[in-house]
This record gives C-alpha cells, sequence and structure tokens, in this order.
C-alpha cells in the first residue's frame, strides 16, 4: 500500500480521482471515489471492471439514473432505534433516501435487458412507500411541520387562527379608534410571544394594560391590553399544545423509523455504492474509455493509449508495449519529446485499470496485475535532508531494488541523471540489471548512448523512442518500439542558429565510437521512415481496394439476387399460363365435343349459346390466376407506432416503397409519395419498414439512423433539465424537445428546474402542462427535490 500511495502522487492518480469525484451524484459516492485505491486481487479487479461495464451499458440504453442529492443517514438512523427523537431534517433526509430506493428500483426493472451484475444492489434497495409519504405528508420543510400531520394538530391550528383573528380585531379597535393618538406607530407588534402595541410613554396610564418591554429610547411602551389578556393567554396555551403535538407527531415518526434501522442503513449503502459505480461510468463516458482486458500473462500491451489528464484535442495516441520476451523498456529520445508522458500513461493506465476504472486506449489493450508499482519520475531533491537531485533518486532506487519482486512494475526517469555520465550509465544499467533479473517489468527513460548499445545487445531489454521532426524542431510524441532514439543535439544547435564552426568541431571531438553508434541509428531511423511510409500507402491502397471490391461485391450480389428473383417470378408466371392454357383448352374440347353431340338437336342454339357463356367465365378464372390482384398481402401486419411525416413505408396493394408527406388525418387517410406517384390511402395499406434506415437530427444538425439516435439520447439523457433565466416560450420549446427525448429513453419521471423568483416561467410552464396530452400529472417538487424551484412531471 505505501508504494501505491507514492505511485498516486507521482503519476497524478490523484487528479483522475478528482475527476471522478466530480461526477459523484452523491456525498457519499463522493467520498468511495476520493478513497479509491488499486486492488492486486485479480478476481476484485475483474468484478469492479465489470460492475463499470455494465453500468456503461445500462446508461446508454436509460441513461443517469437520479440518485436525489441523498444524504447520510445512518448516524440519524442508528439514533432512532435506539429511541432518539429526530428533527424534521433528518426525516426528510430519511424520506429522500426511500424515495430514491424506489426510483432506483423502478429505474432497474424497467426495460431490464438481460442479467447484471449489479442487479443485486438495486433488489438489495427496501422501498418502504407508506412511510414514505408519511413523512412527507406530515412535514413541509425543516422547519414547517402541515397541518394534516394529524387531526389533533389541524384543530389545534384552526383554533389558534382563531384565537390569532380575534386578538387582531380587538387591537385594531386602537390603531383605528381614538386611541391611535396614544400610539408611537399604528401597528400592532409582539414581544414575549404575546400581541403588544408601541404607546408614547407620556400616554402610559391611558392604555390599560401590561408593560412587557421597552424601546431602546425609552420613548416607547409595548403594553398588552388588558382587553387582549385572555385571548393572548388561550394563544399561549394552543402554542403550547401545538409543540406538544408536534413532539408526539416526530415521536412517532422517528419510532417507525427506528423499526427498520437495518433496511435503512442497508439502503444507504447500496444507493451510495450505485451512485459511485454510475459515477466511474460517467468518466468512461467523459474520457471515451474502454475496459482493459486484464491477462494472466505478464505484459503490458497498450494500444492507442491518450493520457487522460491532457486535453484530448491535442494529444497524441501511443502505443506501449513491454513484458513477454522484453521485460525492460529503455525510451531515449529529445527532452519535451513524450517519454516522461509514456512511462506515466503506462504506470497511470495500471492504477486505473486496478481500481476498476477503464482506460482510453483501444478495446484491445492488455494490462497485467502488479502486487507493487515503483515509480521515480520528476526532481525530489530535498533540502530538509540536503540531498542534491543524484542522491534523492538514488534513495528511491535504493528503495526500490530491496523491495522489487517480479510482481511488480518499476517506472524511472532519467535513470542515472545527475552525476558524472560515465559513472551514471554504468550504474544505470547495473540496476536495470538487477530489476530484469527479479523478474519485474520496467520502463526507463535516459539520454545515455551506454543504455541504448546495451538494449541492443541484451536479451529481454527492448530499446524505445520519441520521435523527433528535426525539420521543425518539435516533437511527434509517438512512440517507436524496437528503435533507440538519436540525440539530434548537432541538428538542433544548427537550426537554432548555433554556427557551422562550432558545430563542426563539436562533431570532431565526439569519439569515432560515439559517431559510429549515431551513424547506425541515424541510417535505421531513415530505413524505418521509409519503411512508415511504404507501410501507410500498401494500407492506404488495401482499404481503397477492399472498399472498392465490398461495394462491387454487393452490387453484384443484389444484381445477382434481383435477377434471381426476377427469373423465378418468370418461370412461374410462364408455368401457370401454360397449366391455365392446357385447362382452357381441354375446357374448350370437351364444349366442342358436347356441341357436336346437338348437331342435330333441337337445343343447338341453347347449347352454343351456354359453352360461350363457360369459355367466357372459363378464361376469365384463367386470367385471374395468372395475374391476381393483391388487396393485401399481410392482414396480420401492425403497425409498430404512429405513423409520421417522413417515415419510409410500402404501399401493400401496389407492392411499392413511398415516404409519408403528413400526419395521419382523424379518417385513418396519409398522403404518401410513391415516385413520382402522389397518393392518398389508408394507414391500414402501409407497412413501415426498417426504422434503422429512418433517420433523426441531432443537436449539431447531424443526420443519424434512428437506433443510433435512440443509443445517443438514452445514453446522454439526464432525468433534470435547467430552465433558469429563459422566457416562458423559450423554456416550452425546450421542455417539448425534452418530452421526446424522455419518451425516446424510456424515462417517465422528469424534472424541470425553473427557480423561484417571481414564479412567471413556473406559470408559463405550468401552463403548457396541462394543455400536452404526454403529460400525465406534475407538482412542485418536495424537500430534496428542489422544493417551489423545480416542477416534477410525469409523462406518458
Amino acid at each position: 500500500m505505501e508504494n501505491y500511495e507514492r505511485a498516486i502522487r507521482t503519476l497524478e492518480y490523484d487528479k483522475i480521482l478528482a475527476m471522478l469525484a466530480e461526477r459523484a451524484p452523491t456525498e457519499g459516492s463522493k467520498e468511495l471515489a476520493l478513497a479509491l485505491r488499486p486492488s492486486n486481487s485479480p478476481d476484485r479487479i475483474l468484478r469492479m471492471q465489470r460492475e463499470t461495464t455494465e453500468a456503461k451499458a445500462i446508461q446508454t440504453i436509460k441513461g443517469m439514473p437520479s440518485f436525489g442529492l441523498i444524504k447520510d443517514i445512518r448516524d440519524a438512523a442508528d439514533r432512532a432505534g435506539k429511541g432518539a427523537v429526530l428533527t424534521p431534517r433528518e426525516l426528510l433526509d430519511i424520506a429522500n433516501v426511500l424515495r430514491t430506493s424506489r426510483s432506483l428500483l423502478e429505474y432497474s426493472r424497467t426495460d431490464r435487458r438481460g442479467a447484471t451484475s449489479i442487479d443485486d444492489m438495486f433488489e438489495r434497495l427496501i422501498p418502504n412507500k407508506k412511510l414514505e409519504d408519511r413523512i412527507y405528508t406530515a412535514i413541509i420543510a425543516e422547519d414547517m411541520i402541515a397541518d394534516e400531520a394529524s387531526p389533533a394538530l389541524s384543530d389545534i391550528r384552526r383554533k389558534m387562527r382563531a384565537a390569532n383573528n380575534r386578538i387582531k380585531d380587538n387591537l385594531q379597535g386602537f390603531i383605528n379608534g381614538g386611541s391611535n393618538k396614544y400610539l408611537q406607530e399604528n401597528i400592532v407588534t409582539m414581544r414575549n410571544g404575546r400581541y403588544v402595541v408601541p404607546v408614547k410613554v407620556e400616554y402610559r396610564n391611558e392604555i390599560k394594560g401590561l408593560v412587557h418591554d421597552t424601546s431602546a429610547s425609552g420613548a416607547t411602551l409595548f403594553i398588552e391590553p388588558l382587553s387582549v389578556v385572555e385571548a393572548n393567554n388561550e394563544l399561549r396555551v394552543l402554542q403550547v399544545k401545538e409543540a406538544n403535538e408536534i413532539e408526539r407527531i416526530l415521536t412517532e415518526l422517528s419510532g417507525e423509523c427506528g423499526a427498520i434501522e437495518n433496511s435503512l442503513d442497508l439502503n444507504y449503502r447500496n444507493i451510495t455504492e450505485l451512485a459511485f459505480i454510475f459515477a466511474k461510468s460517467e468518466l468512461s463516458f467523459r474520457l471515451d474509455a474502454v475496459p482493459a482486458r486484464m491477462t494472466g500473462d505478464r505484459k503490458v500491451n497498450l494500444i492507442r493509449s491518450r493520457h487522460p489528464l491532457l486535453d484530448p484535442k491535442t494529444v497524441v495516441p501511443v502505443t506501449i508495449t513491454v513484458g513477454g520476451e522484453n521485460g525492460t523498456l529503455v525510451i531515449t529520445g529529445p527532452n519535451t519529446g513524450g517519454k516522461t508522458v509514456t512511462i506515466k500513461t503506462l504506470g497511470l493506465f495500471a492504477l486505473m485499470a486496478q481500481s476498476g476504472l477503464h482506460i482510453p486506449a483501444s478495446e484491445t489493450s492488455e494490462m497485467c496485475v502488479f502486487d507493487d508499482i515503483f515509480a521515480d519520475i520528476g526532481d525530489e531533491q530535498s533540502i530538509e535532508q540536503s540531498l542534491s537531485t543524484f542522491s534523492s533518486h538514488m534513495v528511491n532506487i535504493v528503495g526500490i531494488t530491496e523491495k522489487v519482486n517480479a510482481r511488480s512494475l518499476v517506472l524511472i526517469d532519467e535513470l542515472g541523471a545527475g552525476t558524472d555520465p560515465v559513472e551514471g550509465a554504468a550504474l544505470a544499467i547495473s540496476v536495470l540489471e538487477k530489476i530484469h533479473a527479479v523478474g519485474a517489468l520496467c520502463a526507463a527513460t535516459t539520454h545515455y548512448a551506454e543504455l541504448k548499445a546495451f538494449a541492443l545487445e541484451t536479451d529481454g531489454f527492448i530499446n524505445a523512442s520519441c520521435e523527433f521532426d528535426v525539420n521543425t524542431l518539435k516533437p511527434t510524441y509517438r512512440l517507436i518500439i524496437g528503435t533507440p532514439g538519436k540525440s539530434n543535439a548537432f541538428a538542433i544547435s544548427s537550426k537554432l542558429g548555433l554556427s557551422d564552426e562550432i558545430v563542426n568541431r563539436a562533431k570532431e571531438l565526439v569519439s569515432a565510437e560515439n559517431k559510429q553508434f549515431e551513424d547506425v541509428i541515424a541510417r535505421l531511423e531513415a530505413s524505418r521512415l521509409e519503411m512508415d511510409k511504404n507501410r501507410a500507402e500498401a494500407e492506404k491502397l488495401r482499404r481503397e481496394f477492399e472498399e472498392y471490391k465490398a461495394v462491387n461485391e454487393k452490387k453484384i450480389a443484389d444484381q445477382l439476387a434481383i435477377a434471381e428473383r426476377e427469373l423465378e417470378k418468370a418461370r412461374a408466371e410462364a408455368s401457370s399460363i401454360i397449366k391455365s392454357a392446357r385447362v382452357t383448352s381441354d375446357y374448350v374440347m370437351e364444349q366442342l365435343e358436347k356441341v357436336k353431340k346437338e348437331r342435330e338437336s333441337n337445343n343447338l342454339a341453347n347449347a352454343l349459346e351456354e359453352s360461350r357463356r363457360n369459355i367466357r367465365k372459363q378464361l376469365r378464372d384463367s386470367d385471374a390466376s395468372v395475374n391476381p390482384v393483391h388487396e393485401r398481402v399481410a392482414e396480420d401486419y401492425v403497425l409498430p407506432r404512429p405513423l409520421k411525416k417522413g417515415d419510409d413505408v410500402l404501399l401493400i396493394n401496389i407492392n411499392k416503397k413511398g415516404v409519408v408527406l403528413d400526419a395521419p388525418d382523424k379518417d385513418g387517410n396519409v398522403n404518401v409519395q410513391a415516385g413520382i406517384i402522389k397518393t392518398r390511402t389508408k394507414v391500414s395499406n402501409l407497412m413501415l419498414l426498417d426504422e434503422n434506415k429512418v433517420t433523426y437530427t441531432d443537436s449539431q444538425k447531424k443526420q443519424m439512423a434512428a437506433d443510433k439516435y435512440r443509443v445517443t439520447v438514452s445514453r446522454d439523457f439526464k432525468d433534470e433539465i435547467d430552465l433558469r433565466g429563459m422566457m416562458g416560450d423559450d423554456a416550452w420549446y425546450m421542455v417539448d424537445k425534452y418530452f421526446d427525448e424522455a419518451h425516446i429513453a424510456g424515462i417517465h419521471s422528469l424534472r424541470l428546474i425553473h427557480g423561484k423568483g417571481t414564479g412567471a416561467l413556473r406559470n408559463a410552464l405550468w401552463n403548457y402542462l396541462k394543455k400536452d396530452p404526454r403529460v400525465v400529472s406534475y407538482r412542485y417538487g418536495r424537500y430534496g427535490e428542489g422544493d417551489l424551484g423545480v416542477t416534477i412531471v410525469e409523462v406518458k
């Protein structure tokens, strides 16, 4: 754990946790996010990865579930279980947990597509609609108990209102009558919970009563007239009764909560865990990440990996491979070329994958499980301990070499730097040999040519380089596995304006061995660039050929299918014609035979006429069998949804495709454009074609297939929309589209955030809602939902 904690700071994993916490919908899930640490148990890692993947799949279909901004109720539930009386705020928090439990259970059971590992968490939720409704009915806000909380409270408050009115009416006589000249102000106020009037001190004897207070200047006395003393006494008695009844109600509700203490605790824990899992799903969407394939082999293969803390618009994907035959990766290249980012990406992805988080890389990327991750990156010079940069790094290296084992990942930046180059290179080689000998995977960056040569000559070691464009003096941030990096110091210096005399003299000072080695690297780099160029051209030609081949094969297949269908149709028609002709000729011959027998008979004329009628009828029947008129070919077909403008349909009676021009009228008639023909037909004569071919327009004015649009809407859909600051018409335009997206996503309970303010926006929305046929019901938000600042809408 100590090694993980050091790696978490060095590799900036804490920033990933901060990103995760930002997406956590509850306070408890934020705490879980910030406390998330990697596991070294393969089973637990696979379970956490599976939970994130399944939550992402569910969110893609149904959208993000609502977690109700729940508070931690465990302490309140525990005290209720011990007989304590909870405050209204605590009871409302418990009701919110019960409401959220119920809504999450409904969310889980709606449109469920196969079993998942997080279904058990949903099913462990225990709603209690009766207690939830009792609390919400009794408590309006944390400082307000409803009259409906009990019949006794309702009766007490009715009497209090009556007493208040009697007192105010009595005192109004002082304000409006002849006694008002004795008053400092014509108002009724309160002192010590009793109604009084402000009397000028010089007239204290003019109004008989009890003095309850004086002003700071002493010029005003607050007197309770004798005429209202009895009414004030009655009011105080009623207030005491009210307080006692409220205490009784809170005690009763607290007792009911205490009776289900365990289920409340379980609900909170399960909701918090689900919120945490869906926060990981949200982060996966944010990073465009995928689950890593966890392998039992000691290797890491990251394909097109992107560091999650870099700008996704500019980050360059890198492919990093270490393990298997080559357990140690030696990365070289210029400063600011991406070496450090590469090893940080490797370490950060290991921490993320072992924490159950998805990684922003290709789906084919593979990771193995590490027991320890050691990272020595950056300048950790210690002034307090009088350590130089080199000494500080060596302290870390000593700790690594003492603790490293075959299941460790070691990341070292600028190994051996900060001291004499010869000794530093020798130390670096020795350290890498030690790490490699114990079987740990290692990635180290360096500028030493000795390490490049060592990696070329030693089994189990492999070079990699960060590509640098000498012409532009900029790194490309591409990692090239198998090729050591060239220093490029002379080329860069020359490009920056250093005189040729100085550069040439520097080249002369380089030893023959180093010069030869750098020349070999330069030739290898040139060969690699040429090979990359040829490979890219070959790949482009291959893709173009495959696309051309696929298109033409489809055309040929379609034409063969059409030809086969036409041939089969022609065969059937020819067979039918021959059969009909044979039957007709047989019938005609039979009729002629009958006429022949009747030649000498007096009935010849009648026989000829009857034969003509029979032959005509037989010809009509034969024609009907050869060229039938199909009134309807799908008698049992039912439209899957109402037709709308733009739908692709099939006109059943003529077997021709068309497009719906407008919505059907009340009689079920609709206009359809079929080729150059515009016709009006019944809805029952139309068959809706494959909806995958129907397109929708998204918010960026892009066309997409209906099925893809549904997935996109469901994945991104939230159960609330913020309308604050909008005018009524503009807000309704957004709500109207929002209702359509809710229907597509399959969400029925929605939260419209309009704020409190003057209430103008809320009133405008309510006027629209009462007329909208999609709306089943709407109401103010309750405590925990936004109170009067939101409207909760149930839609069909």
